[in-house]
């Protein structure tokens, strides 16, 4: 409130503020020793303040009141500095009045846990992957973190939340010839991560799916390589189906990006103001939802870090474009609200539009069914590698594993298996999404963005998907 009143006191059209203590922990284990076990906890303050229609942010990890003084008084004289610069001024939209509390539910407080309970399933898992002859390197390991953030405001907005995740996974690495082959679980580079306490890692039963990964990495070494520079069917698992979403859907949706505010680290996008509820984006089947609302997702929260309510608003309907992630000032230039988006990595960043759940919508397939209704084509699941352009257009992902599709039925194991395309063909050649059954909230835990760069949570629900007449292999 120190803050808030200073920044009224000397002319701030607006002023926010966050108080956020963040702590983390993580542990792994590789190859019977313990390779990491660490702690760490930070705490701090920033004030955003708005004046002449220009921003300005400063921040602290002193609480003091003299030191509270101080910083708000620097983001005044930045905001007033950055007001010199000719441009186009602020506006927020409507005020957000946002008061309450919010906790990630959890069954079992992560930090409740005993380091050496933690340990023992790590280990318990390393010594079911060494079970396997040929696995030259096996590692597992888990991270948990919370983050405790108030926020305020000069429009009377004041929340308090308390967010919990925990993730954690294994991963077995084989050599052989010239071959080096990874196999991960539950998802890929061996982390799966979700809001929710450690009753998530006991669900995932790292031990008992151990040899399977690592049967299936030793298996990759001897198997038959990925077709090169074909035209096939493409059924995507979920969890690459997710990288695919963050990377060709979630980015390009970013409204900063395509107001070119993002363009000097990570580009701009092809998705146009013009495009919006005109463009079509993919096919019939293909709805893209982004909720903070959604049990286990990464952007699950109360309010985002403007203090806007967490919700769920389309982005792709029926395959049609309708909408961006936005913030409230990307959102008034629209016409628009904000569906909080904006979220900050700590006290020391100043939020910028971040992806929250951004989810393809369940279809009517069974699994099962999808293969039998496939005459010829390739199953691919958890990534290994991805590129794409910076309008989020033109990419290439390769996976760690896929099987070939004859005549309705699963066949043989595929190695080094890749495929490319361009964003909106891509999508507009999906033609069947599996049911809810199938779906699963995937969390990526290392989005990078911003300058100074920051790290971001976000989360992807997807179920398995086919796509017609794609490129697969690398072209020569």
């Amino acid at each position: 409130m120190r803050a808030l009143d200073t920044a009224n006191l000397r002319g701030a059209q607006y002023a926010d503020v966050r108080v956020v203590n963040h702590r983390e922990e993580s542990l792994s284990v590789k190859d019977g020793i313990v390779e990491n076990l660490s702690s760490s906890e930070t705490e701090g303050v920033g004030i955003r303040v708005l004046v002449n229609g220009a921003w300005g942010f400063a921040s602290s990890r002193d609480l003091t009141n003299a030191e509270i003084s101080r910083i708000t008084a620097q983001a005044l004289e930045i905001a007033h500095a950055s007001g010199l610069v000719s441009g186009e001024k602020v506006d927020l939209g409507p005020k957000v009045t946002s008061q309450g509390t919010y906790q990630t539910p959890v069954q079992i407080d992560p930090f409740n846990v005993s380091m050496e309970d933690k340990l023992a399933l790590l280990m318990h898992a390393d010594v079911e992957l060494s079970k396997v002859q040929g696995v030259r390197t096996r590692q597992s390991h888990a991270t948990m973190l919370k983050e405790h953030k108030y926020f305020a405001s000069t429009e009377g907005a004041f929340t308090e939340q308390t967010l919990i995740e925990t993730g954690g996974g294994i991963q077995a690495t084989a050599v052989g010839g010239n071959e080096i082959q990874i196999r991960s679980y539950p998802n890929a580079f061996a982390r799966q991560q979700v809001t929710g306490g450690w009753e998530a890692m006991l669900s995932w039963d790292l031990p008992g799916n151990a040899q399977r990964i690592a049967s299936e990495a030793v298996e990759l070494l001897t198997a038959d390589p990925c077709p090169s520079n074909i035209t096939t069917s493409l059924i995507l698992g979920g969890s690459q189906l997710a990288l695919q979403v963050h990377e060709s859907c979630g980015h390009p949706t970013e409204l900063d990006r395509v107001y070119g505010s993002e363009a000097a680290y990570a580009g701009t996008s092809f998705l146009t103001t013009e495009k919006l509820d005109t463009f079509k984006y993919g096919s019939p089947v293909v709805n893209l939802t982004a909720d903070s609302v959604r049990p286990l997702g990464l952007g699950t929260f109360g309010w985002d870090d403007e203090g806007v309510p967490a919700q769920s608003s389309p982005l792709v309907k029926d395959g049609l474009f309708v909408g961006y992630l936005m913030s409230r000032e990307s959102a008034s230039k629209l016409g628009r609200k904000s569906n909080a988006c904006m979220r900050a990595s700590g006290w020391n960043r100043i939020p910028i539009i971040r992806m929250v759940n951004v989810s393809l919508e369940p279809g009517s397939w069974k699994f099962d069914d999808l293969i039998a209704d496939t005459d010829d084509g390739i199953y691919m699941e958890s990534n290994r590698s991805w590129s794409i352009d910076d309008k989020r257009y033109n990419f290439q992902f390769g996976t760690e594993i896929g099987y070939e599709i004859k005549n309705g039925k699963m066949g043989r194991m595929l190695r080094n298996c890749t495929y490319m395309g361009i964003t909106p063909e891509f999508w507009n050649s999906c033609d069947a999404v599996c049911n809810a059954d199938h779906w699963v909230m995937w969390g990526t835990p290392n989005c990078g963005k911003g300058q100074p760069g920051q790290v971001a949570h976000t989360g992807h629900g997807t179920a398995p998907a086919r796509f017609r007449n794609v490129k697969v292999g690398v072209l020569k």
